[in-house]
């Protein structure tokens, strides 16, 4: 494990730690919290000695991945028995109906516009944020992220944020003002070491779309004369720093004018040599598209993407891709 890994799993605990203790003395009867305060103390006590991150059943690492969904996790999931199996998969399989549920509809066409997208995490559930809300005033409110990390923790911090999202929609706030709003309640609510990178828009009746775009991978805004272009990130990523202002970018989309989204599991993605996919292959397929209808660009990304992937590697990112057009 490295030392910035120790650092940010220590970091985790400690708030979960200052949290706990604070419920504690609010409510000082609850003896299952007094137990997992006990746990989180030796889990602090191990990390950064051999011992932390080895199943103290058959010795070996536990994994990366487990520890960064479970920074108590004392064993392996090869030790675990039968019956801690069989209720693990219970629930990853209850994690993932509700994490589907939480999406948006496919195909949807709303003042004007047209959207599809495209949701496939690495593992049972995935940290990948995508969403569509339409708005009392016609508009429709769009976004799509990646919440740091992977797995269930990564799942909850991404209902997390949909919810905040949704229960702040109903102000009919700019953009850059949503955004800001919904970073200071992430920061106050989640982890420190926890963050998502965000792409916010406001698709307006009329043809005119405010971006905010939180660290994100850039959108590529695709023109019926051919001309592509990115926009680049115009804030910090939500959850780094409570006082963070956001700005937007503003574009005008004529007919057949529209915006492709994506998290990095499709620019970051590799193939059996190592050579990566690019935002650039992306613009590339895009321009090479005459018709840009949205479920036909999400399709051949895909196709394109699996092409490229080959068949011996193997995918390690949640991939999001969303297409919107207008109509």
């Amino acid at each position: 494990m490295t030392a910035a890994t120790a650092a940010d799993l220590r970091a985790q605990l400690s708030d979960l730690r200052d949290r706990l203790e604070t419920t504690i003395n609010d409510a000082p009867e609850e003896a299952h919290l007094r137990r997992l305060l006990r746990e989180v103390d030796t889990a602090l006590g191990r990390i950064g000695t051999p011992a932390y991150g080895v199943c103290e059943e058959c010795h070996d690492e536990i994994g990366r991945e487990q520890i960064a969904s479970d920074p108590l996790a004392r064993y392996c999931l090869g030790c675990l028995t039968p019956k801690e199996l069989t209720a693990l998969e219970r629930d990853l399989g209850r994690t993932r109906e509700l994490q589907g549920g939480l999406l948006p509809r496919l195909d949807l066409r709303a003042s004007g516009w047209a959207f599809e997208y495209h949701y496939e995490p690495a593992g049972a559930v995935g940290g990948d944020f995508c969403d569509l809300i339409p708005l009392e005033t016609g508009d429709t409110l769009f976004l799509l992220g990646d919440v740091s990390g992977k797995g269930i923790a990564s799942s909850v911090l991404m209902a997390h944020l949909r919810a905040i999202f949704h229960s702040l929609s109903a102000l009919n706030l700019p953009a850059p003002e949503l955004v800001g709003r919904a970073n200071r309640v992430f920061c106050d609510f989640t982890m420190s070491v926890y963050f998502a990178t965000l792409v916010v828009g406001l698709a307006r009746r009329d043809g005119r779309v405010e971006l905010v775009n939180a660290g994100h991978c850039p959108p590529l805004h695709f023109r019926r004369d051919g001309t592509i272009a990115s926009v680049d990130a115009t804030g910090l990523p939500v959850g780094m720093f409570r006082g963070e202002r956001y700005e937007a970018v503003r574009l005008e989309l004529a007919e057949g004018d529209g915006l492709f989204l994506y998290t990095d599991g499709l620019s970051e993605a590799r193939d059996a040599l190592e050579s990566e996919y690019g935002c650039e292959r992306v613009a590339r397929l895009i321009a090479a598209d005459c018709a840009r209808d949205p479920r036909t660009l999400v399709t051949r990304c895909l196709a394109d993407l699996s092409d490229f992937r080959g068949t011996q590697t193997e995918r390690t990112d949640d991939l999001t891709v969303m297409v919107m057009t207008r109509l």
